[in-house]
């Protein structure tokens, strides 16, 4: 007998292969007709030329389309604001009899309905005025700060599936969100905070590097006493993974405005540069790298001009740089070698610093002359061989001559092509 497929009124397919009895197999396909579809082509694969395919029985013709099927369930603002909030109250309360399970189980999926309504998927589109009313709602109901202080407790997929929810909200500032979260330092502190916390420091990472996009917010940062925290703890952390990340945010801070961070700079400039040279000088090989390659963006910057002035204006900064340049990494003599230039460069140097330079000269025209010279770029030898021209003309108390503005002049032209 050949075998048949039967839909019943609760979704459940039932395998006949004798026409006496539906006793031999039955298993559960509640999820939608797109499931039956699928089944339909796994038993094609099974019973080949007997298989006949699938019946309507009784209910053929109030049976939806699967396109209506699919979007007729989807839940408005107002109803996943509510599931979430009410799953928020106790998300570790053991699995309950509801067909939802339990409340991890409620958030994860509410947070990616959320996303969905959000970004769309490849059916339908976000609509605009559906995500601003889940932004009002989400901020008026104050889940936002409790999601982000219990993020350690959410699954791997919650917690991701909440900083998409956050990074859109923040990248297309709705309902004012940005306003919002500039009044809530709670929630600026707890992102930075999250770096403590392996488990969470990614997901965190990701929603302060949009936050920063915000200049208010970014400047809410520099001006707190969060800033410390990526000196002293965040960019030394022995995890790579979230160390890298903490240094990205790091940077960020210091690069995306560029005019918020040259005022911040000026105003803070021996707290800062203080704390900075400290991480110059870590045992944390990543550290000291990305921080002196971040250092000769800042001041190799335009908009830092008096900021870089000031820096290497200051003997004991020389020193280090020279220190750095004797590094058993290359790249970390590399990375020194651009900003020992600018000390070099310097038309206008403070005698200590002349000083410093006349008395090493000999020493520094020998390095030089042997300085990574299996590098072909054009740029690096040009600018090798006029640091070495520098210094052999170089003189202590007299007015900076011509080659010396020009080998300035050189530089900051190099800046700007960096």
């Amino acid at each position: 007998m050949r075998s048949e497929w039967w839909w019943d009124m609760d979704f459940t397919i039932i395998d006949v292969t004798d026409a006496q009895s539906s006793r031999n197999s039955r298993y559960s396909a509640r999820s939608s007709f797109v499931r039956c579809l699928v089944e339909t082509n796994k038993c094609k694969s099974q019973y080949g030329p007997y298989f006949v395919g699938v019946e309507y029985h009784r209910c053929k013709a109030s049976l939806p389309s699967t396109k209506m099927s699919l979007f007729s369930r989807r839940k408005t603002p107002d109803q996943l604001v509510k599931l979430l909030k009410d799953a928020l109250a106790d998300p570790l309360a053991p699995a309950k009899p509801a067909k939802d399970g339990t409340p991890v189980e409620v958030i994860t999926k509410r947070l990616s309905e959320m996303k969905v309504l959000l970004y769309g998927d490849g059916e339908q589109e976000a609509k605009l005025e559906k995500c601003v009313q889940l932004a009002e709602l989400l901020i008026a109901s104050g889940l936002i700060p409790k999601l982000i202080s219990r993020l350690d407790k959410l699954p791997f997929e919650a917690r991701k599936q909440f900083a998409q929810v956050y990074n859109n909200l923040m990248r297309r500032d709705l309902a004012g969100f940005v306003s919002y979260v500039e009044h809530k330092p709670e929630i600026l502190s707890a992102l930075v905070a999250g770096y403590e916390n392996p488990e969470v420091a990614l997901n965190c990472g990701t929603m302060l590097r949009e936050l920063i996009r915000h200049e208010v917010l970014a400047g809410k940062i520099l001006y707190s006493a969060d800033l410390w925290r990526f000196f002293d703890v965040y960019v030394h952390l022995p995890n790579f993974e979230v160390g890298s990340d903490a240094f990205a945010t790091f940077k960020d801070l210091f690069t995306r405005h560029k005019t918020l961070a040259a005022t911040f700079l000026t105003s803070k400039f021996d707290v800062v540069f203080t704390k900075y040279n400290c991480l110059l000088m870590s045992e944390n090989y990543v550290t000291r790298r990305q921080s002196l390659k971040l250092l000769g963006e800042i001041l190799l910057d335009r908009s830092n001009f008096d900021i870089m002035m000031k820096y290497i204006g200051e003997k004991e900064n020389l020193k280090m740089m020279m220190n750095l340049l004797r590094d058993t990494s290359a790249n970390i003599q590399f990375e020194a070698f651009h900003v020992f230039k600018v000390f070099v460069a310097n038309p206008k140097k403070p005698e200590a610093i002349s000083v410093i330079l006349v008395n090493n000269r000999e020493k520094l025209i020998a390095y030089l002359k042997n300085f990574q010279n299996s590098k072909e770029d054009p740029q690096f030898i040009e600018e090798k061989a006029l640091l070495i021209r520098t210094l052999e003309g170089l003189t202590i108390g007299e007015a900076a001559s011509e080659a010396f503005i020009h080998a300035f002049s050189f530089c900051m032209a190099m800046m700007s092509a960096a």
